[in-house]
């Protein structure tokens, strides 16, 4: 086992100290809150200071949601909250609301219950620090051992955390609530996505494929009525005719790839992307990271992740290609375990705008009709980054 130098040791048990006092200095705070609660209620009984109750709930939301952000910081998860609004409706429903949300009541546990766990964590640390002092002085310094006391500091600080995390998460039912709100957000999207991809098949069949089998029927027509009187003529508009049906099943062709690309079947997703980075007129390299190079050599994503993937791919390649001015790119494709990662970025002059097209727009809501997630980072001057999150059973 590796021994942590006495420095970092100090350095770790200062930085929970610092955040064990906080919590010890909120918990003060919420001697006064517990204070303006009961005031606010009794006003509320009395119906004359009735208006007192929802202001004060706000003030208690904004200190959970202080608590939220310290736990988040501290553990590296972000703590979610969930609220009914206190600023919609009359007097009334606005007391109601403040009175009867599922949050406020959790956050009135986390007052009591901060009072108690943040002074007595506190408490704990200081009679902590003397003793680790003597005793991880003597055990690092002479003994030349890894420190024992002053790292409990860091894990009081986590216990303290993550009591809070637990007090202030939003019930079940909320959470559920919240994930439906979601589900029915991204299925609306997804709904509207695929109204929009039918729309642009029927104009890609109408002003492509159908209008060049138009011309082709007038010209075997042609042909047909000049075979007889003027041979020559006829092979003329036959020629022109045979032109017509290749480029009618060109664009057939380029329909279909636009409804789900045959190369992903026959190539698999590290191939079909291999072939899209060939083709993008871009230096471009591609990375795939835990997956098979083929169709046959190992488990693939289901079809819908693989078109979804590269989709994102043939959109940041072809933003790069119009857009950014670079002459490089970057593809990257990760398997993680229930998880498939993306990323494109390229080296162009960056400040990409979300809201100027329909194309980043159209990703985001492929991407999240499967719970997937999207990050796009281009600052002024690039580089510009598209990193895909899509779920993913291997």
């Amino acid at each position: 086992m590796r021994r942590v130098p006495v420095r970092e040791v100090l350095r770790g048990a200062a930085r929970a100290s610092f955040h064990l006092v906080t919590g010890a200095g909120l918990s003060l705070v919420c001697y006064v809150m517990i204070g303006l609660m009961l005031l606010a209620a009794t006003a509320t009984a009395c119906v004359i200071g009735a208006g007192m109750l929802p202001e004060t709930v706000r003030v208690l939301r904004g200190l959970a949601g202080f608590e939220r952000r310290r736990a988040a910081a501290w553990l590296g998860v972000p703590v979610p909250e969930k609220y009914l609004p206190l600023d919609q409706g009359s007097l009334l429903e606005r007391v109601r609301s403040a009175a009867t949300d599922p949050g406020t009541h959790r956050d009135l546990r986390w007052l009591a219950a901060q009072l108690v766990y943040g002074l007595v964590l506190c408490y704990a640390a200081m009679l902590l620090w003397p003793l680790g002092l003597l005793v991880d002085g003597v055990w690092c310094g002479l003994a030349r051992r890894s420190a024992v006391l002053l790292p409990r500091l860091t894990d009081l600080a986590d216990l303290q955390a993550r009591i809070s995390r637990l007090l202030l998460l939003p019930s079940p039912s909320a959470r559920l609530s919240e994930r439906v709100d979601e589900l029915a957000a991204t299925r609306a999207g997804a709904v509207a996505a695929h109204g929009a991809e039918l729309r642009r098949i029927e104009r890609d069949l109408h002003d492509g494929a159908q209008a060049h089998l138009v011309a082709l029927s007038m010209r075997l027509g042609l042909a047909r009525r000049a075979h007889e009187r003027d041979p020559a003529a006829a092979r003329s508009l036959l020629d022109a005719a045979q032109d017509q049906a290749e480029e009618a099943l060109a664009d057939l062709r380029h329909v279909v790839r636009g409804i789900h690309p045959p190369v992903l079947t026959d190539r698999g997703l590290v191939g079909a992307v291999r072939a899209l980075a060939a083709g993008s007129g871009l230096e471009v390299s591609v990375v795939a990271r835990q997956l098979a190079d083929g169709p046959e050599d190992g488990a693939r994503a289901p079809a819908a992740i693989e078109a979804a993937a590269y989709f994102v791919v043939a959109e940041g390649l072809t933003n790069a290609a119009k857009h950014s001015g670079a002459e490089r790119a970057e593809v990257e494709l990760r398997r993680e375990e229930k998880l498939l990662r993306v990323r494109v970025r390229d080296e162009g002059c960056g400040g990409a705008d979300e809201s100027a097209g329909t194309g980043l727009l159209g990703v985001r809501r492929r991407v999240a009709a499967l719970d997937g997630a999207v990050w796009v980072t281009s600052p002024p001057g690039g580089p510009t980054v598209v990193e895909v999150e899509l779920p993913c059973v291997w």
